[in-house]
């Protein structure tokens, strides 16, 4: 049966309508603007609603049990965020505004070409978002159709954007850059989500120093903003040391790429199960995806597999699956202050002892590395305007100095069995040290 019309007319569509973020408030769209009616038919596509399946952290709420945010409310917030930035600095340089829904659209649109657990897909299969992201604005009807209904040309500048080829260089910067809306969303974000209390930045004050550069085409900041960048930077840092590389979050990677790893073995001889996607994702980059396969990937596809797989007769595969579903979780030893001599020759004496206990070595042990660096230069660093001048913050800042050093740890994993084993071992090669493994 079919719903009974209401009126022999079409429905008239909305005149606005309204996403209520966490963060931002009520994120309005109004259809009578071309601009935003543009992107309420960019979010109503299927490749954009299927962000929805996309956890923002990946795996991480394995570790943050509250990060269960989405690919999906992280692109509705850049957006916002660039609306307020571009808006704000149009009114101060109108002859601005043909760039407005270039802005707005790559801002809502950056993600969309998001794999599987987010950056751990990309860390699995090898495959970066970044270039799916391109994909689908140039090969995607439903996508590219309405980008050249819109305007003419609207989605090669997009691309422009993305590859940061755009002529008015703030246009990408406002998306990707040391400063864009993008971090600005989800250092908010990820700290609300995570419990964590060092994403707390003062947007407010970031957008009001923001600054149009008309020789150079630039994005700029006032003197006036230098310490809310700075706060900026200092929060930046302290998520990706407490948050984003987080060993436990390194050991849920550790084992889901194990378990894929495993998983594309058994396909290659014949002995595994899965259906059309999940076997094209496992043969790649051997073999390329076709766009629609990728976008056919979202995390409820590939963890409904891993459930399946938990019962593989391959027992191997079964327990990685079961440690990741279950969150039996490799545990971490930091050993970034051994020499890397000492770090492999600690790894090949726990591999030899996991042997004798009945584990693979090589599956069940490992070195990770996680670097950082608060600041870099690279995509033109972040400019400020001071004294009728245009200089680096790293060169007015002895924070921002420091930050820009880079920060590099290295882990130990290893199974939770041998833990008693390793504590021993690990006096051996600190004798002084008294610390002994987490």
């Amino acid at each position: 049966m079919h719903p009974k019309s209401t009126s022999s007319s079409a429905v008239e569509p909305k005149a606005s309508r309204s996403y209520h973020d966490p963060l931002h408030g009520a994120i309005t769209l109004h259809a009578s603007d071309p601009d935003e009616a543009l992107l309420t038919r960019l979010i109503d596509t299927p490749a954009f609603q299927r962000l929805r399946r996309i956890r923002q952290l990946g795996p991480a709420s394995l570790t943050f049990h509250g990060a269960e945010s989405s690919r999906f409310t992280h692109s509705l917030g850049v957006m916002a965020i660039a609306r307020r930035a571009f808006d704000q600095i149009q009114r101060r340089y109108p002859e601005l505004a043909p760039y407005r829904a270039t802005v707005l659209v790559a801002a809502l649109l950056h993600d969309i070409g998001h794999g599987p657990f987010s950056h751990t897909a990309e860390e699995v299969f090898g495959l970066q978002h970044e270039q799916w992201t391109r994909r689908v604005v140039r090969e995607l009807p439903e996508i590219h159709d309405a980008l050249e209904a819109h305007s003419a040309g609207l989605a090669a500048a997009i691309e422009q954007v993305y590859t940061h080829e755009h002529p008015i260089a703030l246009v990408w910067q406002l998306v990707s850059s040391q400063l864009d809306c993008d971090r600005l969303d989800y250092l908010l974000r990820d700290s609300y989500f995570t419990g964590a209390s060092y994403g707390q930045l003062d947007l407010d004050r970031i957008l009001m120093a923001l600054r149009f550069e008309p020789q150079s085409g630039r994005l700029v900041v006032a003197h006036k903003g230098l310490s809310a960048i700075e706060h900026y930077l200092v929060v930046r840092h302290f998520m990706y040391v407490q948050v984003y590389n987080h060993p436990k979050n390194i050991a849920v990677t550790w084992l889901l790429e194990r378990a894929f790893e495993r998983a594309r073995s058994d396909l290659l001889v014949g002995k595994l199960e899965a259906d059309p996607t999940v076997t094209a994702w496992l043969l790649a980059p051997d073999r390329p995806l076709s766009l629609e396969t990728y976008l056919a990937g979202d995390d409820i596809v590939f963890t409904y597999h891993l459930q399946r797989w938990r019962h593989s007769p391959d027992l191997l595969l079964a327990d990685l699956c079961r440690r990741f579903l279950d969150r039996d979780l490799l545990k971490t030893l930091e050993v970034t202050r051994l020499p890397v001599d000492q770090q492999h020759d600690l790894l090949d004496t726990v591999r030899k002892h996991l042997e004798q206990q009945g584990y693979s070595g090589e599956h069940y042990s490992g070195l990770r590395r996680t670097w950082s660096r608060g600041y870099t230069t690279y995509n033109e660093g972040i400019c400020l305007h001071s004294d009728n001048a245009f200089t680096d913050i790293k060169d007015l800042s002895p924070l921002v100095q420091t930050l820009s050093q880079p920060f590099e740890r290295t882990w130990l994993l290893y199974p939770r069995d041998i833990h008693p084993w390793l504590w021993q071992t690990w006096a051996a090669y600190n004798p002084n040290d008294g610390v002994k493994p987490e």
